[in-house]
């Protein structure tokens, strides 16, 4: 693993009463694309603003490479932000636009001219050195304000929601452009983001936060596969909860009726814990083949897949699966023992 850049140690925020973040800690590492994910209000971009040293934390400690920083000013940290709203200068071309961190840094103009040239390169911005920036589109205006940041080569860039305005077709390819980039130069990027999908595909790391608590941090894989609580198993892709299993013992859950081979362990005897199925692991099958039984309440036709709920004695499943199945048919469910996911309860 690479070396820590950046920790925050039990970092509080209030605004008046509100406690917006309640004891932060995380810890951020060279060359990492983070990103904070989480619904409005859970304290993502407050915890953004202040890494940028545009608000000070109420309590707790920013530590930039081991120093604290959280009296240093912004301009004197070496991390730059990407807004959602870009920020340019309206009346400064696209060059001037990417050159005024430089040039307010009074570097030589050869120095400016090879490294704006290099980071439109990078953008994939070649040629446009002259545009008027007003007439650029939205992912071109992105890239250039992406470009402007990354000029000044900080250790770390910060993203708050920088595609939130651009057309889903748009935000894909953005997606990858950025992840790209960031291989290319190397440094942190810590992104900001409440769209799942968005956290899923770009990060490295995934930081859940709800109500000013990280709830989980971890791969997007893990978090996918392996949500702690049920706030991260709702908000990330969707789920069948089930809130009333029994953890008999290691490896045998108990839910709807029946026992079942899992793959938790570490729970004590008979614990009431939560259980998530994802849609994606149950198998619709004969009647015969399975425990839980139930029939066909509706289908909706996804693109990829059919969206089928499936009404049982105890709850309702949602299941995606290709194949077709008609509303009222009897049907069985089928998974396997990795599929279920045991959580403590909340």
């Amino acid at each position: 693993m690479h070396n820590k850049i950046i920790e925050l140690k039990h970092l509080t925020k209030n605004f008046g009463e509100q406690q917006v973040l309640k004891g932060i800690d995380l810890n951020i590492y060279e060359n990492e694309f983070l990103t904070l994910l989480g619904p409005s209000g859970c304290g993502k971009t407050t915890t953004l603003r202040i890494i940028a040293g545009f608000e000070e934390p109420s309590g707790g400690e920013v530590l930039f490479n081991g120093v604290d920083i959280s009296k240093v000013p912004a301009y004197k940290r070496e991390v730059n932000t990407v807004f959602q709203k870009y920020a340019l200068f309206p009346f400064l071309n696209v060059y001037d636009n990417v050159a005024f961190g430089l040039k307010i840094k009074k570097k030589s103009k050869s120095f400016i001219d090879e490294k704006v040239k290099k980071t439109l390169k990078l953008v994939g911005l070649e040629g446009f050195d002259k545009r008027n920036v007003t007439l650029l589109s939205g992912g071109q205006q992105q890239r250039v304000a992406i470009a402007r940041a990354l000029v000044n080569e900080p250790k770390v860039l910060l993203l708050d929601e920088p595609l939130g305005a651009l057309d889903a077709k748009l935000r894909k390819e953005m997606q990858s452009e950025l992840k790209k980039i960031q291989k290319e130069v190397g440094i942190t990027f810590i992104f900001v983001t409440h769209d799942q999908e968005e956290a899923l595909s770009m990060s490295d790391t995934v930081v859940v936060m709800n109500e000013g608590i990280i709830q989980q941090i971890g791969s997007p894989v893990d978090i996918y596969n392996e949500p702690e609580n049920r706030f991260v198993a709702g908000f990330i892709g969707e789920s069948n909860i089930i809130p009333d299993a029994v953890m008999k013992r290691d490896l045998l859950v108990s839910f709807d009726g029946f026992d079942f081979d899992c793959v938790d362990k570490g729970f004590k005897e008979n614990e009431e814990v939560e259980v998530v199925l994802r849609p994606e692991d149950i198998d619709i099958v004969d009647v015969e083949n399975s425990k839980i039984k139930g029939k066909v309440k509706s289908i909706i036709f996804k693109g990829v897949h059919y969206e089928i709920v499936v009404e049982t004695q105890y709850r309702d499943y949602l299941i995606h699966t290709t194949d077709y199945f008609e509303t009222g048919l009897h049907v069985g469910l089928s998974f396997g023992p990795e599929d279920i996911h045991v959580m403590y309860k909340m």
